[in-house]
C-alpha cells in the first residue's frame, strides 16, 4: 500500500522514527537563525560566538561518517553550521580590519 521507497526512508535506523532524524531537524532551527543574522550589521557579530559555530560545525560533520549508519541530514545540517559561522567571521572580520571608518568610531567613545 505505501511505496516501497517511502517505506524504506521510514524504517531507516536514522529514519522519523528515531531522534537520529528529529535531532538534527530541529538544529536546523540554528542554521536558519544564523541565515537571518545575515543581515544583521557586523558591528554585532560576535567572534567567539560564530567560532564556536563554525568549530562545532566542522567537528559534528566528521562525525556524521564515524557513526552507523551515516546520518545524511546531521552531516547537512552541521555542514550549513560552518558554512553560516566561517561567513559571519568573514563578514566581522572584514568589517573589523578593512573599514576605515571603525577606528574613528571606537575613539568617539
Amino acid at each position: 500500500m505505501v511505496n516501497p521507497k517511502l517505506r524504506a526512508i521510514w524504517n531507516h535506523p536514522a529514519g522519523p522514527k528515531t531522534i537520529h532524524f528529529w535531532a538534527p531537524t530541529f538544529k536546523w532551527g540554528l542554521s536558519i537563525a544564523n541565515i537571518s543574522d545575515f543581515s544583521k550589521p557586523p558591528e554585532t557579530l560576535s567572534y567567539p560566538q560564530q567560532a564556536v559555530i563554525a568549530t562545532s560545525g566542522i567537528i559534528w560533520s566528521r562525525y556524521c561518517f564515524v557513526i552507523k549508519p551515516w546520518n545524511w541530514n546531521l552531516f547537512g545540517v552541521n555542514s550549513a553550521m560552518a558554512a553560516t559561522g566561517f561567513y559571519q567571521l568573514f563578514r566581522k572580520a572584514t568589517h573589523d580590519y578593512h573599514n576605515p571608518t571603525a577606528p574613528a568610531a571606537a575613539a568617539d567613545r
